[in-house]
């Protein structure tokens, strides 16, 4: 079986993903899907990453609602430019992204879509019968009522929710510049066809944080000199391989414009790392300039090399400029300027189910004695499993008791069935960091056996040690071999 369909059957078989939602209708709803108790639990780990992240930053969270009227998404540019290109089946009229049948396409133009659909005579991928011949435009906005009659959208991103806040924000940060915020919650697509599992859906979690600052900041920013040895995976738009630049050298050798901007994707990029990701699977690669939306300075994104979907964005890195704060002050009727200028606002936008899928099948290691996965420390979906070695004499009260005070501080499981060697599988197979067992000597010695996944060696410590010592082998103060 090919890595990508372990884990797409991993994913299924042990909770980690299941969908289309709902499962028990058949097909269930496409583009949306349910993460079961340890994919629940993973996309805890990651959001706890950023969340920390974007805090060790001096990024302060806020929380927005995710229905904004009409209005917002028409200053934002949401109601005309958020939109996908249709086209349907002359025989079964599917419903088919006009990007998805051309993937070479550089000029969005509705009626030479349409031409460069019938001149490539393409086949309809649905009933291999069809052809296409009109391309209609199509907005991707979820709308709704609020109330009896007034119209509103759930939003398709939380920057726009973030923006909104800027007088309060201003005032908040003592009306110094330059400040950070992030948001994490949901936001909704409506994509004509999803594709891609959970890569693609209409209902996703975001995670984006926002840098508001003025033009004296761009190339005068403090953070930017203290990171400046570090180095990073670049992708100009033009070159064929990955650029290894310090972080110091980014502007001096024209890959990117402002210190500011280059540190945002040093931020962006040292989180993905510290989720566990492989190096050599990470890139941080620009868009073509040509392509810009036409309120972007400069847009890249960080990809992960997957199995299954080769390249895919895991986080996007914008320089928005000073679009979204004019668009909304011009709508509402509302001061967004300090010292007579609008402020920029820099952006990282990460994508949480993609992150936690693409971590997951980054983790799964396929060799001749077992299929497990292998997490960063602090990252298993579970970190410790509690086996008593048989359910008599005391063990399994023992290992009751001891999963009871484990559980508090860390992620646990209890397990009584089966042998051992299954039971280390089982726990093997997701990822779980530590398994802990409680034998015929701990009943004497008030010591128990602990094993790691990664290399499966075992060693005994005492009871009254185990909580300090997990906390310190997930913490990264200790390795196993100190034990």
């Amino acid at each position: 079986m090919k890595v990508e369909d372990k884990v797409l059957d991993l994913a299924k078989r042990r909770g980690f993903v299941w969908g289309p939602s709902p499962n028990i209708y058949e097909g269930g709803l496409k583009g949306f899907y349910d993460w079961g108790p340890l994919g629940k639990l993973l996309k805890n780990k990651v959001e706890n990453i950023l969340r920390k992240g974007f805090s060790g930053f001096s990024f302060w969270e806020v929380e927005c609602p995710t229905i904004m009227p009409k209005k917002v998404w028409e200053a934002s540019g949401h109601m005309d430019g958020l939109i996908d290109y249709v086209t349907y089946c002359t025989k079964c009229k599917s419903a088919h992204r006009v990007d998805h049948l051309m993937d070479d396409i550089e000029d969005f133009n509705q009626k030479k879509l349409g031409e460069l659909l019938r001149e490539r005579k393409i086949i309809c991928p649905s009933c291999k019968k069809g052809g296409f011949e009109v391309v209609e435009k199509r907005n991707l906005m979820m709308k709704t009522k609020i109330g009896l009659d007034q119209e509103a959208f759930l939003r398709p991103e939380t920057a726009t929710t973030t923006y909104l806040l800027f007088p309060e924000l201003y005032r908040f940060f003592r009306t110094k510049m330059p400040f950070g915020v992030f948001q994490s919650g949901k936001a909704y697509r409506n994509e004509i066809s999803p594709r891609q599992g959970v890569f693609r859906t209409r209902e996703f979690t975001q995670i984006e944080a926002q840098l508001f600052l003025l033009k004296e900041n761009f190339n005068d920013y403090e953070k930017f000199n203290d990171y400046a040895d570090e180095e990073l995976p670049l992708m100009k738009y033009g070159f064929k391989k990955i650029e290894h630049i310090r972080l110091g050298d980014s502007i001096k050798k024209k890959f990117m414009k402002k210190e500011a901007y280059a540190f945002m994707n040093f931020v962006a990029y040292k989180l993905i790392k510290d989720m566990g990701f492989d190096s050599n699977k990470i890139r941080i690669r620009q868009h073509n300039p040509a392509e810009l939306a036409f309120y972007a300075d400069d847009a890249w994104d960080i990809e992960i090399n997957t199995e299954r979907h080769g390249w895919m964005e895991l986080c996007g890195i914008h320089d928005r400029k000073d679009y979204d704060l004019k668009r909304h002050a011009e709508f509402s009727k509302t001061k967004m300027e300090v010292q007579g200028e609008t402020p920029t606002i820099l952006e990282i936008a990460f994508g949480l189910e993609r992150t936690a899928y693409a971590l997951l099948e980054n983790s799964l290691v396929d060799d001749k004695d077992r299929d497990w996965l292998n997490f960063k420390q602090g990252i298993a979906p579970i970190d410790i499993a509690v086996f008593p070695l048989m359910k008599k004499e005391g063990m399994d009260d023992l290992a009751k008791e001891l999963f009871s005070n484990l559980d508090k501080d860390f992620a646990c499981v209890y397990d009584d069935s089966g042998s051992i060697g299954r039971r280390y599988r089982r726990m093997d197979e997701v990822g779980t960091s530590f398994c802990i067992t409680v034998d015929h000597d701990s009943l004497k010695e008030n010591d128990v056996t602990i094993r790691e996944v990664s290399s499966m060696k075992q060693t005994r410590i005492k009871i009254s040690e185990v909580t300090k010592i997990v906390k310190d082998l997930i913490s990264g103060k200790i390795s196993f071999e100190d034990l």
